[in-house]
């Protein structure tokens, strides 16, 4: 009678010892590290020379393969492979089919050429089955030796509760995958609407801009239109009193006060709307060009004021501008007209509430290689809160009454697009910005 290596009751504990160490070793472990961890304890514990975990794939020709997760060989771990299941024992286990041969595998499948290079002689097999009855893989144990028909029940017992593991982190796994790709879509389609909402804040910032120019515009065309109409009529005038038969040197002398008070008049106006064009005209081109652009600091934050004008006059508002002489900056001027904008119309909007006026005070200086700006408004200022979230994307104090949050937002975007940064420090009353930023600006990318 043939004798059995271990009793059933032996049989049995030392099933019960492999499957506490294995679990245990691999509780701790997810993803690729679990499978590494399991084919190296199912080796040592079943005493064979190979065991493989693997996940089914289907290639480009809808033909079913094993692309391995961990293989153990012998004494340390091979790289991954895949390979076709057809001709294999493999295929046999992805039918979910237990599969045990106790030798002479490579003769029943004579066309796996793996099995022949690894010179395998027993196989056993196991199919990893998902909660809904779906194979995702196989777990497989292979020896250069046959494998006795005593460890039969040991090794299938193993690789069945292991398979079951096995399924389990796959589908852990693929869950992960498909939540990264849902939230990478969601974040995609999150950007694209920022983006889109970012280019409405610029387009509704130009809008008040365009609006407030023409404003301001046509103040001084219409008072040298009135005095161009007034010239007419000193000319008529004039005419009738020369061709008259009698005339004084005094009239004449009066009409001729009048004609230059009104040419001075026309001229001191057309020169307003013609300064007021050229700065609209500059930021128009600047908001267009993010190209480098040599810029004197001062004179730049002037013509951005001047520009703002109506807005500052509707609102009480003033401002004053120190600068030091000649601050040469080379940067994309657009991008720092656009900053100084967005900063200018967040005061006059959350500075000044119910038209009480104020003053926006600004201050340029340079240090060293750096420029740095202090734009500061005397109004009702901020709490510590909408401090700690001022920057914020879509964060605002006037939810419902039009505000979109991305003001202050787009303004710390462009400064660090710029390489600068842009600090509130305390201030006794109102609301202060400081904005450092190199004095030439080359290779930041656009926000």
């Amino acid at each position: 009678m043939e004798k059995k290596l271990f009793d059933e009751n032996e049989g049995r504990t030392l099933a019960e010892a492999a499957l506490r160490q294995i679990t245990e070793n691999t509780s701790r472990e997810t993803g690729d590290q679990f499978f590494r961890v399991l084919v190296r304890d199912l080796a040592k514990a079943l005493d064979v020379y190979y065991v493989i975990a693997g996940r089914i794939v289907v290639n480009e020709n809808m033909k079913e393969h094993n692309q391995t997760l961990a293989i153990w060989a012998g004494d340390d771990f091979m790289d991954n492979i895949s390979y076709p299941l057809d001709d294999t024992p493999c295929s046999n286990v992805s039918s979910q089919n237990m599969c045990f041969h106790a030798s002479g595998i490579c003769t029943l499948y004579p066309q796996d050429q793996l099995l022949v290079d690894m010179a395998a002689e027993s196989y056993i097999g196991m199919s990893m089955i998902d909660t809904q009855g779906k194979t995702l893989g196989i777990l497989v144990a292979l020896d250069k030796k046959p494998i006795d028909q005593n460890k039969r029940l040991l090794g299938l017992s193993l690789l069945s509760i292991f398979a079951a593991r096995c399924a389990a982190e796959l589908q852990h796994q693929d869950r992960e995958a498909q939540l990264e790709s849902l939230v990478e879509q969601r974040t995609q389609t999150l950007k694209a609407a920022q983006k889109k909402l970012l280019e409405q804040e610029k387009m509704a910032a130009l809008g008040s801009l365009v609006a407030g120019i023409a404003h301001e515009i046509n103040t001084p065309i219409g008072v040298a239109v009135t005095g161009a109409s007034s010239l007419i009529e000193f000319s008529n005038t004039l005419d009738k009193r020369l061709n008259s038969e009698e005339v004084t040197i005094e009239e004449l002398q009066e009409l001729i006060d009048l004609v230059n008070q009104g040419a001075k008049l026309i001229d001191s106006n057309l020169q307003r709307a013609a300064s007021l064009i050229s700065s609209f005209k500059q930021l128009a081109v600047d908001q267009s060009n993010l190209h480098q652009s040599k810029i004197e600091l001062g004179e730049y934050i002037s013509s951005i004021f001047i520009a703002h004008a109506a807005a500052l006059r509707r609102a009480k508002v003033s401002y004053t501008l120190t600068a030091s002489d000649k601050i040469i900056m080379y940067l994309p001027a657009g991008k720092l007209a656009q900053l100084l904008s967005n900063l200018i119309m967040n005061s006059l909007t959350h500075a000044f509430p119910d038209e009480q006026g104020g003053q926006i005070m600004v201050n340029a200086e340079q240090e060293n290689d750096q420029a740095v700006i202090t734009v500061a408004d005397d109004g009702i200022g901020i709490t510590d809160e909408i401090k700690h979230h001022i920057f914020e994307p879509f964060f605002t104090t006037r939810r419902g009454e039009g505000g979109s949050g991305l003001g202050m937002h787009i303004v710390y975007n462009i400064v660090t697009s710029l390489g600068g940064t842009i600090t509130i420090p305390d201030s006794p009353k109102g609301l202060t910005f400081v904005i450092t930023l190199p004095l030439s600006i080359t290779d930041h990318p656009s926000p």
